[in-house]
């Protein structure tokens, strides 16, 4: 059997847009939330949390039910509810209809990233004495699950990249579509909020100690950031062939048109002092894209609020963008939703979405005094409106492990 060949147009459309999140749980809700620069960032009740008097996270408020969601632990409902409301945004059918309707003869790959997948399990099993966590009568793994509930069939696959999984996740679905392997691919990822998440990145003193005011906890780029604060949620894009989408006349949302990847393994949490790595794979996005320097129209950063990560990815943006970066505008979106680590690469690109749909670029709240270390054309406090075409997601996982997405708005 011959091998078909690599398409020349390597993009994927985004049809379908679906999440769980501290800011809402649809598109809509969400864009207004990030361009009204309100924050999900609350007082959470410490117990089997807090190393603090006080402890603040952007937790989601509460999951929409599901039928089908009874077997699942928190972690699996989130990753469930958004990969339906996915599929639904982008019109495929309902649960489990992959027989009939627009995606009759469809070929449909799964792929999340999740960091946590067992952790929940992990905790309660240690609690309980240590005998469950490979017993055989364990069900099997999320991914399989969730394709099993959706009807899904073709490919399905978890990745692990720290807080760029999602992202990876995004970019190995678009691969997949490229290839010619799926004519469709549900992707994005999920996180938690766990004990052992929270005492891992104390532990690391990655995590914001404040205690004054949650909402002025994350402080991306602010000189007195001081760590990031912990989130949870879901997203979850539908990316598609274009002759599919075309085919089925698919409304479309935007165009994952460029991924960049690369790695430094410096440290195991602290980025490499060089941006040499992290600024390629910015470099090598917006090659695969197409796209000169200055014509990116908004950079959402990965900036988390640490004090060495946020000065690390500002002079990886400086390197990448050259002479163009003095007028590019740069935000944060983790100032108002959190941390959501495996889910941030995913949500931050609906952030893009966002801002490509509404013609304007989301704050970066708390941004009182910016270190003089990341000199950006920073977007502090309140939404800018602004001509958004082509925008830049990073994302820079612990372990070095970086990657930049080009979403593009829709031709």
């Amino acid at each position: 059997m011959t091998r078909a060949p690599l398409r020349a147009d390597r993009s994927a459309l985004i049809t379908g847009i679906g999440a769980v999140t501290p800011l809402g749980n649809d598109f809509d809700t969400i864009a207004d939330a990030l361009l009204d620069g309100r924050s999900g960032v609350v007082e959470i009740d410490g117990a089997g949390f807090s190393r603090e008097a006080r402890q603040f996270a952007a937790p989601v408020a509460a999951i929409p039910a599901m039928a089908a969601d009874d077997s699942l632990d928190r972690l699996g409902r989130l990753c469930l509810v958004a990969a339906h409301a996915a599929r639904a945004d982008a019109g495929l059918g309902d649960l489990g209809d992959l027989g009939g309707g627009p995606v009759a003869g469809a070929r449909v790959g799964l792929v999340l990233g999740i960091g946590a997948e067992q952790l929940k399990g992990w905790e309660a099993d240690f609690l309980a004495g240590g005998r469950q966590v490979f017993s055989p009568d364990r069900p099997p793994s999320l991914v399989h699950r969730i394709a099993a509930h959706l009807g899904i069939d073709g490919p399905a696959v978890t990745v692990a990249a720290a807080c760029a999984s999602s992202g990876y996740a995004l970019a190995l679905a678009r691969r997949w579509i490229a290839m010619g392997l799926v004519d469709v691919c549900l992707a994005g990822g999920a996180d938690i909020l766990s004990p052992t998440g929270f005492a891992a990145f104390y532990n690391l003193r990655a995590l914001s100690r404040r205690s004054d005011d949650p909402v002025r906890a994350s402080r991306p780029f602010d000189r007195d950031r001081d760590g990031f604060v912990m989130g949870e949620g879901s997203a979850v894009l539908v990316l598609e062939a274009r002759r599919h989408a075309e085919g089925r006349g698919a409304r479309v949302r935007g165009e994952l048109a460029g991924v960049g990847m690369s790695g430094d393994a410096t440290h195991m949490v602290i980025p490499s002092d060089d941006p040499t790595e992290a600024a390629r794979a910015i470099q090598l996005a917006l090659l695969d894209a197409g796209v000169e320097p200055a014509g990116v129209d908004y950079v959402n950063a990965h900036a988390a609020g640490t004090p060495v990560g946020d000065v690390a990815e500002a002079a990886a943006i400086r390197l990448a963008l050259g002479r163009a970066a003095d007028g590019v505008p740069v935000s944060s979106t983790k100032s108002m939703s959190g941390h959501l680590v495996s889910a941030a690469a995913a949500f931050e690109a609906l952030a893009c979405l966002a801002a490509i749909d509404r013609q304007t670029i989301p704050p970066t709240l708390n941004l009182d005094h910016p270190d003089q270390r990341c000199r950006l054309d920073h977007v502090p406090h309140v939404a800018r409106p602004h001509p958004i075409s082509v925008t830049a997601s990073n994302s820079f996982g612990f372990g070095g492990a970086n990657l930049c997405l080009v979403i593009r708005r829709a031709a």
